[in-house]
């Protein structure tokens, strides 16, 4: 990844177990903090976080087609026309076919003082790997009948996650090590070693638009849609026990 940033105050929990002489226990209202005796030493845990940013490289965009009538069987047939010039959008895009998932269809009945008969929505979800062709894709579904662009979730593949899962576990176990040593530093002892980690979740937090496109846009010759989807991040928690020796 081109842009990768390691956020160093990242960490959000701490839980310091101290052992060692008595008259430098640690005492504290928190429910996490212990403390433990031993003869020349103990130990201090440490729960972290960390968290690094890169840029999305995969957006999944919802669009569909809607459509009103007096039967359910008009607005079958309006959404299935709308639904076919989609398809032949996307093929004409080059989108692949296993990229393109079938969203929502419904179709059910309208009463009201001012209106009956019948509506339905038909959407998809398409998946693309080059995000600089978001705009594209939502100019070409407009072009081709779409009348409900919504969301565009900014995200990763599969190889990226993997990649900045370990980055962020890194990060976390960093931030955990200099807690570590600052509690150790402030209590004058000496680490030891780690003796246990524990790795906690490793979320991905997608970034999530909603567009404004809608199909008058075609109409009035508007410019190309451009989106610039802010960095995706990718967090994850660590808990870490130190030995330390006074």
């Amino acid at each position: 990844m081109d842009r990768r940033q390691f956020l160093a105050a990242s960490s959000v929990g701490l839980a310091a177990t101290m052992a060692g002489c008595a008259e430098n226990a640690l005492s504290s209202t928190d429910p996490e903090t212990e403390a433990n005796t031993s003869a020349g030493g103990g130990e201090i845990t440490v729960s972290a976080s960390g968290e690094v940013d890169a840029d999305p490289d995969r957006a999944v965009v919802s669009v569909g087609v809607q459509a009103t009538g007096e039967s359910a069987d008009a607005v079958t047939d309006e959404l299935a026309t709308g639904a076919d010039r989609l398809r032949e959008a996307f093929d004409d895009l080059g989108i692949p076919e296993e990229n393109v998932e079938e969203g929502r269809f419904r179709v059910h009945p309208v009463h009201g003082r001012d209106a009956e008969g019948f509506e339905g929505s038909h959407s998809f979800e398409v998946t693309v790997t080059d995000v600089d062709r978001v705009g594209e894709v939502i100019d070409a579904s407009i072009e081709a009948g779409a009348d409900d662009v919504g969301r565009v979730n900014f995200t990763l593949q599969e190889e990226t996650r993997s990649a900045l899962r370990k980055d962020a576990i890194d990060a976390a176990l960093a931030n955990a090590d200099d807690e570590a040593s600052h509690i150790a530093d402030n209590r004058e002892v000496d680490l030891a070693g780690t003796t246990a980690v524990t790795t906690g979740d490793v979320q991905v937090h997608p970034v999530r638009l909603e567009t404004a496109a809608s199909g008058d846009a075609a109409a009035e010759a508007a410019p190309p849609t451009e989106i610039d989807a802010d960095p995706v991040s990718v967090t994850a928690s660590v808990t870490v026990t130190y030995a330390f020796s006074e």
